[in-house]
Formats: structure tokens, C-alpha cells, sequence
């Protein structure tokens, strides 16, 4: 397993649900954390955690981002993508593709405009990890809300791409497609108990374990479920 002290991981989506829990699992394990998040003063002060405001629709925010956490910390190590939407619904017979864009600018081109802006320094790292939040809908459609499952299926084929190119230099990424999460995002869910979903700290310790695992264990998909279904 690779050392955490020192390494530097940033997490979209942080001040809630799964990248809050991911931002604190880090912190408590060693690593050095720039959050980015919509409202900079939700977050907490730490002293190795820098606190940027990061819209992932803003197709300059990724830069900037970036830049902001090179001049704290002088290296990027690992990137999580965790912001993300799950509504507005979008059924397949909906001719208005207002959601369809959403999804896709936040949950496609907002990680893809990510790992592009930090892909030099995760080169450079050696052991630069990429940690997806994609979702068990990005392997089988399961209910009417297509769009999310279209974007989602995208999200896995970037971390494949991610993979691919970055293999030489050292770096690993995974999608990580859990099911209900007990997170705001899931707060719609009416017919599941929020005692049965998946606790975005279970998740957390999962992502922290795919930031340290070596070159030479890598895993590409991490398929997470409350629920016995055929997929798992």
C-alpha cells in the first residue's frame, strides 16, 4: 500500500453525501485535501485542507481549481469526482432534453474538463489514482430515469479511457458504482428505507483504499450494493 502522508487528493462534490465522506476519511488518514465545493464556507477548517469553490458546469472552474491547489500543496496526486446529479428525471419518451444536458455537462464533461486540468500533475506523481463516483446505473438501466444511466454508462468509459492513457505514467482509475446511498440525492427515494442504503462512510473507506492501493493493484470497477440483484 502507498504511504497517505503527503499525498494530495482532490474531491469534488465535498461538502455533502459521498465526497464529504471521502473529504473526511482522507483527512483523518494522513492525506492533504483540496475540496471542491459550491459553498466554500460549508466545509470546516482544517490545516491540510484547502476549500475552493468549484462549479462543475463552468468550464474554467477545472483550471482554476487546479492552480489554486498547486500553489497550497505543490503536487495533485489523486482527483475524486464526486459531484454529480440524479434529477430531473428524464424518461425516455420526454422530447425535452433540458435534464439530458444537465447530467451530461455535470456528470461527463464536468469530471472529463477535471482529469484534463490535472492530468500533468498526475503524471508527474507517478502514482496518480482516479476515483469516479459513477453508479450501479452505469451498468444496467433499472428504472425509467434514463438519462442518469446514459451519463453514468459515459462515466465509466472516461475512466477507461483515463486508464488507458495515463497507464505509462503511473496512473490508475476507477469507477466506483455503488446503488442507493444514504445521501441527499437519494432523499426522493420513497420505497427503501434509509437504514438499508449504502452510509457514504462505507464508501469512503472503499475510495481511500483505491488511492493506496500500489501501480501493480489496480482495480477498474468497484460495484457496491444494499440489495441482492442479478448484477452483484
Amino acid at each position: 500500500m502507498l504511504d497517505p502522508t503527503g499525498r494530495v487528493a482532490l474531491v469534488s462534490g465535498a461538502s455533502r453525501g459521498i465526497g464529504r465522506a471521502i473529504v473526511e476519511r482522507l483527512l483523518a488518514r494522513g492525506f492533504h485535501v483540496s475540496a471542491g465545493v459550491r459553498t466554500p464556507g460549508a466545509m470546516p477548517a482544517h490545516e491540510r485542507l484547502l476549500v475552493e469553490r468549484y462549479d462543475a458546469e463552468s468550464e474554467t472552474a477545472p483550471a482554476a481549481w487546479v492552480a489554486a491547489s498547486i500553489a497550497r500543496f505543490g503536487r495533485i496526486d489523486c482527483l475524486v469526482n464526486a459531484a454529480g446529479i440524479s434529477t430531473p428525471r428524464t424518461p425516455l419518451d420526454d422530447t425535452d432534453e433540458t435534464g439530458l444536458d444537465a447530467m451530461w455537462r455535470i456528470n461527463v464533461k464536468g469530471p472529463l474538463r477535471m482529469i484534463r486540468a490535472a492530468l500533468p500533475h498526475l503524471r508527474a506523481s507517478g502514482t496518480g489514482r482516479v476515483i469516479n463516483i459513477a453508479s450501479l446505473s452505469g451498468k444496467r438501466v433499472a428504472n425509467a430515469n434514463f438519462g442518469y444511466a446514459i451519463s453514468k454508462f459515459a462515466l465509466i468509459a472516461l475512466t477507461q479511457a483515463t486508464r488507458r492513457e495515463g497507464w505509462e505514467s503511473g496512473i490508475r482509475a476507477t469507477s466506483l458504482c455503488p446503488g442507493f446511498v444514504a445521501t441527499d440525492m437519494t432523499a426522493y427515494v420513497a420505497d427503501v428505507p434509509r437504514a438499508k442504503m449504502t452510509d457514504p462512510a462505507d464508501l469512503a473507506v472503499l475510495a481511500e483504499t483505491l488511492l493506496l492501493l500500489p501501480n501493480t493493484a489496480t482495480i477498474g470497477e468497484v460495484l457496491v450494493n444494499w440489495r441482492l440483484e442479478p448484477l452483484l
